[in-house]
């Protein structure tokens, strides 16, 4: 397992790979949240155990709680392009940059890998700021297109835009 400090202005953030122990803390983090779809908490057991590698979790300052998660993993059909499948932040913890660092830290951990994907609803600002802040970041282009419609859903979700980022610098 390996870890990332981050300082971002006086904030401490700690970036290492998740374990099955942090499997209860993405749960948490994504039910309270009110923004990300919750998934029952076996499937972040099994995203600790089989994702580990192409998933991060932070913690802040000298606290060792979970303070985010980005969850991730290789497009089986292409892989050198990563599929970013959640991304959350502690309430306490939003706006000071965390999101951010992980998703750096993320992508520069992960190897062989030159695009990154994610799928986000219109009504997400948030994280349609992140990532297109990410891609202003790394020089990359950033591409929009529909990908899921909510006819797609048996539920009546919210359309999915993919947002397609890369080349990856």
């Amino acid at each position: 397992m390996t870890q990332d400090r981050t300082a971002t202005s006086t904030l401490a953030i700690d970036v290492r790979e998740p374990s099955l122990d942090d499997a209860g803390a993405l749960w948490q983090i994504a039910g309270d949240s009110r923004t990300l779809d919750l998934n029952p908490s076996y499937a972040y057991l099994l995203w600790c155990r089989d994702y580990a590698a192409t998933s991060v979790i932070a913690t802040v300052d000298d606290d060792r709680r979970p303070a985010g998660f980005v969850t991730g993993y290789r497009r089986p059909d292409e892989p050198r392009t990563l599929m970013v499948w959640q991304v959350a932040v502690d309430e306490q913890h939003r706006g000071r940059g965390v999101a951010g660092a992980m998703l750096d830290q993320l992508v520069d951990r992960v190897e062989d890998i030159d695009w990154l994907e994610t799928t986000i609803t219109d009504d997400n600002a948030a994280s349609i700021a992140l990532f297109t802040s990410f891609a202003e970041r790394r020089g990359s282009t950033l591409s929009r297109s529909d990908l899921f419609q909510t006819k797609h859903f048996p539920d009546n979700h919210d359309a999915e835009r993919l947002y397609r980022i890369g080349p990856l610098g």
